[in-house]
């Protein structure tokens, strides 16, 4: 017989069935940390078919304590609005120069916004960005004239949610070296934006199950009455 890992060890001695509160999936999580500063990753299961478009799922929410995650921005803009985003902190700035290094295969960004003049030249890199869902998108802020409120949003915490196939969101919420309030006031962030972000056309319990998870921790079922409106 195959030996375990430490993780599959961890998952045999709980209850699968359980139904935690946060606030005990946190205790959870922090007894079987590991030896680095693990993400603390939210799991949740909806009731949509995201093959329908108006079953989709998408949209950005700030995080309150940010996500202790350096996250890479590069912006396409000219002139004041360029001076802006790197004034802002943007990690990169261009125009057709940018597009040219993404399509050399540069793409070690988090985030890609675009002032809406330079569309037509971000939108040649649709076969580059659209696959690693990095396209800017005037519905997620991306595509803005103040890149630089939008490149502050980005670097403070400001995440993208997508639900996927299967219909499951996944998104990370911070480190487990965060305080638990830390913790508890971005997944509450989360899981209200999520729920208000509910699409005309789902049917049934939109919120199914919500999963509570840490980088090489178990996924702990935390109780849907902790999420308002599920």
């Amino acid at each position: 017989m195959a030996k375990q890992t430490k993780k599959q060890q961890i998952v045999a001695k709980l209850d699968a069935e359980k139904l935690y509160s946060v606030d005990e999936a946190l205790a959870t999580l922090r007894e079987h940390k590991a030896k680095f500063d693990e993400t603390v990753e939210v799991a949740m299961n909806l009731g949509v078919d995201p093959r329908h478009a108006d079953q989709m799922v998408r949209g950005m929410v700030s995080l309150p304590s940010g996500t202790g995650k350096d996250v890479k921005v590069a912006v396409f803009a000219k002139g004041d609005n360029a001076e802006k985003a790197l004034a802002a902190g943007a990690d990169k700035v261009g125009a057709e120069d940018l597009m040219e290094d993404m399509q050399n295969g540069n793409l070690d960004y988090d985030r890609v916004i675009a002032t809406p003049d330079m569309m037509g030249v971000v939108g040649r890199l649709g076969k580059v960005l659209g696959p690693k869902g990095l396209m800017p998108n005037p519905k997620l802020g991306t595509v803005t004239p103040n890149v630089e409120q939008a490149v502050k949003d980005a670097k403070g915490g400001q995440v993208e949610f997508r639900v996927e196939k299967q219909g499951i969101i996944h998104s990370g919420i911070g480190k487990l070296s965060f305080k638990d309030e830390d913790l508890k006031t971005n997944f509450k962030a989360l899981t209200d934006a999520i729920v208000k972000a509910k699409p005309s056309g789902a049917k049934g319990k939109y919120v199914r199950k919500v999963t509570l998870t840490s980088s090489m921790g178990p996924g702990l079922k935390v109780d849907l009455e902790e999420i308002e409106g599920a």
